[in-house]
């Protein structure tokens, strides 16, 4: 963790759950402040459960988001969504750049950008996710990926109450995988260092970046722990309240 910030719990619910998976959420939210006093928490949905789930969260110390945005307010982009759309369903926040958007439907660090600031303009906070393939960390390339998705992805203006940086290695998303604390801890001293380059030293560190690929309670604490991580972007174990609340009790 990071002296001063206060760490941010995410959960990435990407193409599951049906209005059943309601029960799950309130029971996160209802278990959330008793498990975490001193950290923030949020739930990024399926657009179609967004504005029921801001119902459920309504009350708690949780809150909901969208999980990608059109970069333009409004037009005609048949099954697309704005970040005004999801910002009336009662989204805080929007993640953009996850490696699954990069890779299955293509999306450079430029458009990216234009997804973060388009986030901005509906008063949303960016979560940008950034990472290296297990071919480019086998190759050594890892601090160079993530100094060009930062410089690519990361917009003029970013700070720590409009954006999120979250550092996912593409080879540990879902795959049970996880790197060695010391890979964990080296990459976001180096990810913190280029934002001071990028942004300045005051904006870089204040602002949040979190770890995620494959944290599940077992393993949370030792993550959470580490210099530099301000909180995760948890996937499948996000989806249950047992395990999401595990993780959200690792903080401290």
């Amino acid at each position: 963790m990071t002296p001063n910030i206060k760490p941010l719990i995410a959960g990435n619910w990407k193409m599951h759950g049906t209005s059943a998976s309601l029960s799950s959420l309130e029971a996160m939210a209802t278990g959330f402040a008793e498990a975490a006093s001193d950290a923030d928490g949020v739930i990024c949905v399926p657009a179609t459960l967004l504005e029921r789930a801001a119902g459920v969260v309504e009350g708690s110390s949780l809150q909901v988001g969208g999980q990608d945005c059109h970069p333009a307010e409004k037009g005609a982009h048949t099954g697309d969504i704005s970040p005004e759309m999801l910002s009336d369903c009662g989204a805080i926040y929007v993640i953009v750049g996850h490696s699954e958007r990069r890779a299955d439907h293509g999306e450079s660090d430029g458009v990216v950008a234009d997804k973060a600031k388009a986030a901005w303009r509906a008063g949303l906070i960016a979560i940008i996710c950034i990472g290296e393939t297990e071919a480019q960390r086998k190759a050594g390339e890892t601090f160079n990926v993530l100094e060009e998705q930062m410089a690519g992805s990361v917009p003029a203006g970013a700070s720590a109450t409009n954006t999120v940086i979250a550092y996912e290695p593409v080879w540990a998303i879902g795959t049970g995988l996880t790197p060695e604390i010391a890979d964990i801890e080296a990459a976001h001293a180096h990810i913190r260092q280029h934002l001071r380059k990028q942004l300045g030293a005051e904006t870089a560190d204040s602002m949040r970046l979190l770890y995620g690929g494959s944290v599940k309670p077992g393993n949370a604490g030792d993550i959470l722990s580490v210099e530099n991580v301000d909180g995760a972007l948890i996937g499948g174990a996000s989806l249950k309240a047992e395990d999401y609340l595990g993780i959200v009790g690792s903080v401290g």
